[in-house]
């Protein structure tokens, strides 16, 4: 599986079936390691509504035959703050290095939708994801050290990245 990351494309969501494509990747990580919560379904129900039209982006990982192995979204907050959220790689992409992309792609992207600042949340357990996120310049903070008042209770490791 590793030759995977050399055959997707990531690319910005656009349609419905990109929505859905979004929603049943993130939904099936949280409600595996979590609970889904009125927040995710929120923004999971509406990306377009909840994430793009407000300035943000979601960010796609497409397999050479056109089906979506993984997404990041990147949330609009105030002026020049985007927060890194909902990313996922489906069972048979991980450990191929679609994450990575990912990420990548969305510090690329965040300065295009006039973003300075990103952060992020994410829980001890998941070592690999925060391996990635620091391996790609993000730095630990704590709770109160984010831009935002109110946050994901489930969330106990804080990251940010200053961009360029």
């Amino acid at each position: 599986m590793p030759e995977l990351q050399t055959h997707i494309t990531v690319t910005s969501l656009v349609s419905a079936d990109d929505a859905a494509a979004f929603r049943e990747i993130s939904e099936a990580w949280i409600s595996r390691l979590f609970s889904v919560t009125t927040d995710d379904r929120r923004l999971l129900d509406d990306p377009l509504g909840q994430i793009v039209e407000p300035g943000g982006d979601v960010l796609l990982a497409r397999a050479v035959s056109g089906g979506v192995v993984g997404c990041v979204a990147l949330l609009p907050h105030r002026e020049g703050v985007f927060e890194l959220a909902k990313m996922g790689v489906s069972p048979e992409a991980q450990g191929s290095g679609v994450g990575r992309r990912l990420i990548a792609a969305a510090i690329e992207r965040a300065p295009q939708l006039g973003g300075r600042l990103v952060f992020l949340g994410s829980h001890s357990s998941l070592r690999a994801a925060l391996h990635l996120y620091e391996a790609a310049g993000f730095t630990r903070i704590t709770r109160e050290q984010l831009p935002v008042d109110d946050y994901y209770a489930r969330a106990d490791t804080f990251m940010r990245l200053e961009l360029g």
